[in-house]
């Protein structure tokens, strides 16, 4: 932690030192995408897409897991993806999902969440994936995964509506932890291939 907290202590002037120009972020936010990903440490979208602060409006859930949308019932996902859409006018919306999924390996594993109950209640807002992916990085069942949130994201009235106008684009990612390399979804082909 001591490493975290010395690199908070000097941010300021390293932001400076690179350019960052923070007056600029002060006066509002412009991100060209909503960014929905997982909650796992190993996935960090600036580190991959190379954004600068202000460029990606960022969605971070446990197998970056979006919840049907449920008119009567608000949640933190909802009201991120309809600021996103209706305030900040993203033009992109790009669902992540990476390798070695915890979330998604519990799913196709069956795995007992007994131990961790809001894991195991929060993981059923999931379709589950297919259960014919047992390899460790559960490429196949992620891939999955990330289609069926794109899915979801559909249902979301914001979006749905940006969709109809042309003015939103959905996309569908995978990100390999043990390589570094990014995959996108080809409508075409219904393949995740090398961006």
């Amino acid at each position: 932690m001591q490493s975290l907290i010395d690199h908070a202590r000097t941010f300021h002037a390293l932001a400076a030192e690179r350019g960052v120009e923070l007056d600029r972020l002060a006066a509002g936010q412009s991100p060209q995408a909503l960014f929905i990903t997982c909650s796992d440490s190993r996935v960090i979208p600036s580190l991959f897409t190379g954004a600068r602060p202000g460029e990606l409006f960022e969605l971070r859930t446990a197998g970056n897991i979006i919840p049907r949308h449920l008119p009567d019932r608000s949640s933190g996902e909802a009201a991120t993806i309809e600021y996103a859409v209706e305030v900040l006018r993203v033009s992109d919306i790009v669902v992540c999902g990476h390798s070695h999924c915890g979330a998604v390996g519990a799913l196709v594993r069956g795995e007992d969440l007994g131990a961790v109950p809001a894991v195991r209640e929060w993981l059923r807002n999931a379709d589950a994936p297919p259960a014919a992916d047992h390899g460790p990085d559960v490429a196949r069942a992620v891939q999955a995964h990330v289609l069926a949130q794109l899915e979801r994201l559909r249902e979301y009235p914001a979006v749905a509506a940006r969709l109809a106008e042309g003015r939103v684009s959905l996309r569908g990612w995978f990100y390999e932890v043990h390589t570094g390399s990014v995959l996108a979804h080809r409508p075409g082909t219904d393949d995740f291939l090398p961006l």
